[in-house]
């Protein structure tokens, strides 16, 4: 059995005009919400053997925190730049060409991918994952590669507002 966790970047800033949407930093509510997210994964002891970011400013301040939260090292956090406005399918074959030393991964990224793939993976019908929210997926596989729709159970959906 593996586990998979799908974390949604923080809420971004959209405050400087100038600056591309891959460079948008986490504005207030983002920054505020993180490290509530973050003690709560803490809390609920999900500990990812690898944490896979987009290399969107976002993802990775987002990925980094939890990752200072978990004691994961954040030199060891991988960017992956193919998951930036990755479709689900890249997100899946990624997936699928993990080593199997690895039990549980943990994906910070973004929407629609994230919602896209917990519903591929679940057949949950997640309509969205709000922003700096958390879905963990049981996986009923022995190795990454038997990746496929339908082999995992939602064991966990939270993000910020339900906690308001």
């Amino acid at each position: 059995m593996k586990m998979l966790t799908l974390v949604r970047h923080a809420k971004s800033s959209w405050k400087d005009p100038t600056l591309s949407d891959f460079n948008r930093p986490l504005n207030k509510r983002g920054k505020h919400d993180l490290p509530l997210m973050a003690d709560r994964l803490q809390a609920w002891q999900i500990q990812p053997d690898l944490i896979l970011s987009s290399g969107a400013r976002r993802a990775i301040t987002t990925a980094e925190q939890i990752a200072i939260a978990q004691d994961y090292p954040t030199d060891k956090i991988i960017e992956v730049p193919e998951l930036y406005h990755a479709r689900v399918e890249t997100l899946i074959n990624l997936l699928q060409g993990q080593s199997d030393h690895y039990h549980h991964l943990m994906v910070v990224a973004h929407n629609p991918t994230l919602a896209l793939a917990g519903d591929y993976l679940t057949q949950e019908n997640i309509a969205n994952l709000p922003t700096c929210g958390v879905m963990q997926i049981a996986l009923s596989i022995t190795c990454w590669e038997e990746l496929a729709e339908s082999c995992g159970t939602l064991e966990r959906l939270d993000y910020p507002k339900l906690h308001q």
